[in-house]
């Protein structure tokens, strides 16, 4: 009798089909991403980072465990992503860790975090009609050789349902990891000038900043002290520095000062000006019995300087409705309590455009800030902050009262000025201040106009300025009384990287990136009624079906 050797045949096929299959697979991987908006392709600019990753990078992300079915999508969303890393270059490796894991106490894990510098998030979850507290680290921490990147993984913004924190978030994750990615692996290159000299803001108070941008670039400070002595030395000594930052200059510049400015700009130099032409600080206010303080105009002897350049900050004051409070203290010992009031002068500033240095990004808080016009001339001028629209301005010289401000509500009739320009980007070829003009000193190559640059101009030095503690530095943009961060720090990050052409990441952060959420209030609202759809509608389904079909068979077959 012939055996029947097809089964063994069909077997043997199989078997060499799928181990066809699998070796085409080890050595032709790809990746397919079907999403409509792509937000699982790479974009170039990670690629070139990740190209240059020769050896391990370990990240530990602290997003594990139980979350609320939003911040679920975070946790997924990082790993895909890191997948996508992973992917293209097998050197980054990564591991969720669950920081709760070993049943510690949750706020001694929180304090440790905390002074590590990565501040827990106390969210307000609201399931089923109930609103619980959930407390999270959104966090992770890459490590190359001996160094570490702390990446922040929560974007929020002041107002923002749980829904729309989570889709910034995710919409920020690429730029986040290639960000911390590029501070591992990439020497600093350019350098940034703090100058001094003309009464700026103490290091104390920019600390943060400059250890914030300290990850990209070389920085030095650099006094205008020598121009009077030697001002073609101290302009060579100035443009060895990539870009200047000017943070709440006090004093006169004079002519001289002036004329290396300008011919720094006109060298190619990139500059961040961070000034006001009024006089008024906030801390007057705690200082005398009245609680009163006067606002008074300070010439910077800089109108003309940024007139050519197609700008003019005015020496009047933003008041606007939407603000940051101040806390105030009322009572003494332990009956002391802290109250928010209304405080009109420190602006709480957002920006309609998606311009990569303020796309995304928290409000920017403003402390007397004046407004910023634009004049017509070839300058391209983009308006990256402004009041709102319920705002009114105030001339100089003025008493403000801090009695009067919290004791009498606003009367919204006279915040009738409109958005006030408060952050301008000025891009183009730049016509030197003393083009036609008497120049204070011989200048060797003297240029009257430059090639492309870029002059950031904020009209308020406090946007830069950082609190203290017990004498140490804290956060910029966090305010501890109301435990409130605001955007100041990454807007002025953002800056930075855009005046000195690193745009490769900024282009990461206008990828837009939307994901679908179901309806919490309708989800509480109708939880009974698709319950019962999706339990017992199917199981009455299954049991009408099996009714008909016993029905059936005794019908057929027994006679």
């Amino acid at each position: 009798m012939k055996k029947n050797n097809k089964p063994y045949v069909s077997l043997a096929i199989v078997i060499g089909v799928l181990i066809l299959i699998n070796l085409i697979a080890a050595n032709f991987y790809k990746r397919f991403d079907l999403t409509e908006n792509d937000r699982y392709t790479l974009s170039e600019a990670s690629k070139e980072i990740l190209l240059n990753v020769n050896e391990t990078i370990v990240v530990d992300v602290f997003l594990k465990g139980e979350f609320p079915s939003e911040f679920k999508r975070l946790q997924n969303e990082t790993r895909y992503l890191l997948e996508e890393y992973e992917a293209f270059n097998p050197n980054i490796k990564f591991n969720f860790i669950n920081p709760l894991e070993e049943n510690r106490d949750a706020q001694e894990i929180a304090t440790d975090f905390y002074n590590a510098g990565m501040t827990p998030e106390n969210l307000n979850i609201t399931e089923n009609g109930k609103v619980t507290e959930s407390l999270l680290f959104p966090w992770a921490v890459a490590h190359f050789q001996d160094r570490r990147v702390k990446i922040h993984l929560l974007k929020k913004k002041i107002g923002d349902s749980n829904e729309d924190i989570v889709n910034s978030s995710v919409q920020q994750l690429e730029y986040a990891f290639s960000d911390g990615f590029n501070k591992l692996i990439n020497q600093r290159s350019k350098k940034v000038a703090i100058m001094r000299g003309n009464g700026e803001l103490a290091d104390a108070y920019i600390a943060d900043f400059v250890k914030s941008i300290r990850d990209y670039y070389y920085i030095a400070p650099f006094t205008l002290d020598s121009v009077a002595a030697n001002p073609q030395k101290t302009l060579q000594q100035l443009n060895d520095y990539d870009l200047i930052v000017e943070a709440k200059p006090t004093e006169a510049y004079t002519e001289q000062e002036k004329l290396v400015l300008d011919q720094y700009t006109m060298n190619g130099g990139k500059s961040l000006w961070l000034l006001e032409n009024v006089k008024a600080e906030k801390d007057s206010l705690f200082t005398n019995e009245e609680n009163k303080l006067l606002a008074f105009y300070n010439d910077l002897n800089l109108t003309d300087f940024f007139f050519q350049y197609g700008a003019r900050v005015n020496p009047e004051i933003v008041n606007d409705v939407y603000s940051a409070p101040i806390v105030l203290a009322r009572g003494s010992g332990e009956n002391t309590q802290f109250n928010p009031y209304p405080w009109f002068y420190e602006p709480m500033a957002t920006s309609t455009n998606n311009h990569p240095i303020v796309n995304n990004i928290e409000a920017v808080k403003f402390n007397f800030a004046n407004p910023i016009d634009t004049l017509k001339n070839d300058i391209k001028k983009t308006i990256l902050l402004q009041s709102s629209k319920f705002s009114k301005l105030e001339g100089v010289p003025t008493q403000i009262s801090l009695q009067e401000l919290i004791q009498e509500k606003p009367d919204r009739s006279t915040y009738t000025a409109g958005a006030q320009n408060l952050a301008v980007l000025l891009e183009g070829e730049f016509t030197s201040v003393y083009k036609n003009r008497i120049q204070p000193f011989q200048v060797n190559n003297y240029k009257e106009t430059s090639a492309e640059n870029k002059i950031l101009l904020v009209s308020d030095g406090d946007v830069i300025k950082n609190s203290t503690r017990n004498g140490q530095p804290q956060a910029l943009g966090y305010d501890p009384m109301t435990a409130t961060t605001y955007g100041n720090k990454e807007f002025l990050v953002n800056a930075v990287n855009y005046l000195l052409d690193d745009k490769g990441l900024l282009k990461i952060r206008s990828k837009e990136v939307k994901l679908a959420f179901l309806n919490t209030n309708r989800v509480a609202a109708e939880r009974l009624q698709w319950q019962l759809v999706n339990i017992a509608l199917p199981l009455v389904i299954l049991g009408v079906f099996g009714f008909i079909f016993t029905w059936y068979r005794k019908k057929k077959y027994i006679k």
